[in-house]
């Protein structure tokens, strides 16, 4: 039997200038994702669809998603399998497609790692980044593909 978990967040839209959303341009894309005992989370649309670019989109979010779902599980396996990971840094990249209508979908996703093992096989930490892959939550909800374009030093 599947265990369930649940997960909840609020989200508030705080972009009425006063008029709501009379017209297309009269309201700010601005809102916060918030839960209980965490920091606020400032959101607006990208920049292309009227946002404001010093505040996380949900497209940043879904790419940061994966990217953290993925660590947290490669980390998991380091950690079991004798791979002693002293540093982790991912700077994942994506691409979306907007269709002339203003629909659009993800079309990929590449995770980008940079890995520093102080110990353990390197060929291991490879693969391991497979198995990550296949275990992270996020990555196996999407219906687009996610790569994984890794680099391992030794440190």
């Amino acid at each position: 039997m599947a265990k369930e978990h649940h997960y909840a967040v609020q989200m508030k839209w705080t972009g009425n200038t006063g008029e709501g959303t009379q017209s297309y341009t009269s309201y700010s894309r601005n809102h916060e994702i918030s839960a209980p005992g965490k920091p606020v989370l400032a959101g607006s649309s990208d920049p292309a669809f009227r946002g404001d670019s010093s505040r996380y989109s949900p497209e940043e979010l879904l790419v940061a998603s994966i990217s953290s779902c993925h660590m947290l599980w490669y980390l998991h396996f380091c950690a079991v399998n004798g791979v002693v990971v002293i540093r982790y840094e991912d700077d994942p990249v994506s691409t979306m497609l907007e269709d002339a209508n203003g629909a659009g979908r993800f079309s990929e996703v590449t995770l980008r790692p940079f890995v520093v093992i102080r110990s353990g096989d390197r060929i291991t930490a490879e693969t391991l980044h497979q198995q990550a892959h296949q275990f992270c939550f996020i990555a196996q909800s999407l219906n687009f593909p996610v790569h994984c374009s890794s680099r391992i030093e030794q440190g």
